[in-house]
């Protein structure tokens, strides 16, 4: 099986903690700067796969203009979690009280959605699929990098752990232009509360 190293996209503008970013949010002069330090990448690599969210893809173009490395995948799989419109551009001390009632049950009840927003099993559902991609285009294309968002790979990287994994995700560091391997046990297996 081919490598699959996952990258979160650059620095983008607005950013702060607990924001959940508009879709239009671009990579910032200091993004781009620290997708430029994030190379070289490892010599194995010799395809881009990435999320059509704009920083993640000016992310991905970029890593592909300075490398020659063909971007081979957009896939809507590798989106952000699909935060509720009410809390886009919003932070923690501005969170309306439906976002916040949602927040306090999420992981007893994770296929409940707030509004417009995407569910923790829906998330995971869509993490595993993405898995599943993401090792046959591997396959096809050789090792591959992928640059995506944070909750997106946090869940990919723990997919064993099912839907409330969605927490850890959240709470767990992953700075942005880092790389990290992608585990090598089975992707493609769902939690028995994902499957349909």
């Amino acid at each position: 099986m081919a490598d699959i190293w996952l990258m979160r996209h650059g620095a983008y503008e607005g950013h702060r903690p607990g924001y959940h970013a508009p879709h239009e949010a671009t990579l910032t002069a200091d993004g781009r700067n620290g997708v430029r330090r994030s190379l070289p990448l490892p010599d194995s690599i010799t395809a881009i796969a990435t999320s059509p969210i704009p920083r993640a893809r000016q992310t991905a173009s970029l890593i592909s203009h300075l490398t020659g490395l063909p971007i081979v995948a957009t896939s809507g799989l590798l989106a952000e979690w699909r935060a509720p419109s009410i809390v886009l551009g919003q932070t923690a001390e501005t969170y309306p009280p439906a976002y916040r009632a949602w927040r306090a049950r999420r992981l007893t009840n994770p296929s409940l959605r707030c509004e417009d927003g995407e569910s923790l099993t829906d998330l995971h559902a869509r993490a595993s699929y993405c898995a599943q991609l993401l090792n046959r285009t591997a396959q096809r294309h050789g090792p591959l990098l992928v640059v995506s968002h944070k909750l997106l790979l946090g869940v990919l990287t723990r997919l064993h752990e099912g839907p409330t994994v969605f927490a850890a995700a959240a709470a767990s560091p992953w700075p942005f232009a880092e790389r990290r391997l992608f585990p090598t046990h089975d992707q493609t297996q769902q939690h028995p509360s994902a499957r349909r």
